[in-house]
């Protein structure tokens, strides 16, 4: 086990409060985050990281994400940036992790959003980047930008460290406020040609590189989104039943007695149960199975319909709680927004994901369906 959450975990519980109204991580759960080992878990061996599994670190993030899922969404983030950028040049990764492999590493590459302008040497960087989660705390930040024109016009990525990059706090939202993440402004910035790789790198294999580097992005990007979900959705269950434990009816009996009360408790948690599944066995895969089409598109449909279960079945939730869920300090309504906010990531958007395992499905018959 390369991820030790226990003392993350007790902080997380006691900085919530603080988290959300802050609408950031604090630096002492940051430094947390890093002491648990997110940071470093898919760094490569060769610069001290751990390289490790899909299973472990999403089930530690969900394990987070019962405390505070804001908390769960940078740590998850904080990891996954780590393996895009170890697709960098050995002299870009030697210059983000030759001193330690904890590093902090947020990142803005979805949507394509900058310029970059070839220069000797490398690149100058210009643009504005949107939602970038947990970058008042990243040491580097990965950003996506346009090069070329015409038929040559390409997207790249490029890492850029802290002290040249400036951060507008523009996060305000309705779940997941305590992920910071806000908006990035470069203005011509010189980035050198090894802290570059384009998008077409990523998953590309490479013989001798680690498990975690050569699949492919599509397999594992959802999972970085899914787990927080999945943990708020686990503790929104808990809470939910002990409220409804503690109401009475009109009729003064307990509300846990009634029919409507006890579908709802059946269902959700077999939604809950049900998404957990899904997502164990999209690590698996992810982890241990040969990748062919069908397998990524398969990862991509598991982790889009867990991320649907957990939304209707804390929805159900909230919609049976009662009055006291809907007011400003109720657990439950947090844990609603966090997974309501989680799930309308584009990342595990079910209709996508249906039509790229529709084309894989098809044309494949007998390997699967």
């Amino acid at each position: 086990m390369s991820l030790d959450t226990a003392p993350l975990i007790a902080l997380a519980q006691t900085s919530t409060d603080v988290v959300e109204h802050e609408r950031r991580l604090t630096p002492e759960v940051a430094e947390a985050v890093t002491a648990a080992g997110f940071a470093r878990h898919f760094v490569p061996k060769q610069w001290y990281g751990s390289a490790g599994s899909f299973a472990e670190v999403a089930q530690a993030a969900a394990a987070v994400g019962e405390v505070c899922a804001s908390t769960a969404w940078c740590a998850a983030l904080y990891a996954a940036h780590g393996r895009l950028a170890a697709h960098l040049p050995y002299e870009g990764q030697r210059d983000l992790w030759s001193h330690s492999p904890d590093v902090r590493i947020a990142a803005a590459v979805i949507p394509t959003a900058g310029e970059a302008e070839a220069v000797e040497d490398g690149w100058n960087l210009t643009g504005v980047w949107n939602l970038a989660s947990g970058v008042d705390h990243a040491h580097w930040i990965l950003l996506s930008a346009w090069t070329g024109a015409g038929e040559a016009r390409s997207g790249r990525i490029f890492a850029v460290p802290r002290s040249r990059f400036e951060v507008d706090h523009t996060w305000n939202s309705l779940g997941l406020r305590g992920t910071g993440s806000n908006t990035v402004h470069v203005e011509r910035v010189f980035v050198p040609a090894h802290r570059t790789f384009t998008l077409a790198d990523l998953g590309h294999e490479e013989p001798g590189r680690e498990r975690c580097h050569r699949v492919p992005y599509q397999l594992v990007g959802a999972a970085q989104f899914v787990a927080p979900a999945l943990g708020a959705a686990r503790r929104a269950l808990r809470e939910w039943a002990e409220l409804t434990m503690a109401r009475v009816r009109l009729d003064g009996r307990p509300a846990h007695t009634a029919a409507g009360a006890q579908e709802v408790l059946a269902r959700a948690s077999a939604e809950i149960h049900a998404a957990g599944l899904l997502v164990r066995h999209a690590l698996e895969r992810a982890d241990l199975a040969e990748i062919t089409p069908l397998v990524v598109a398969e990862n991509v449909r598991d982790f889009s319909m867990a991320a649907e279960l957990c939304a209707g079945a804390v929805g159900r939730l909230m919609r049976s709680a009662g009055s006291r869920a809907q007011v400003a300090d109720s657990p439950l309504q947090r844990r609603w927004r966090d997974v309501m906010a989680a799930t309308a990531h584009a990342a595990v958007d079910f209709e996508a994901a249906a039509a790229l395992y529709a084309r894989a499905g098809f044309t494949a018959p007998g390997a699967g369906l």
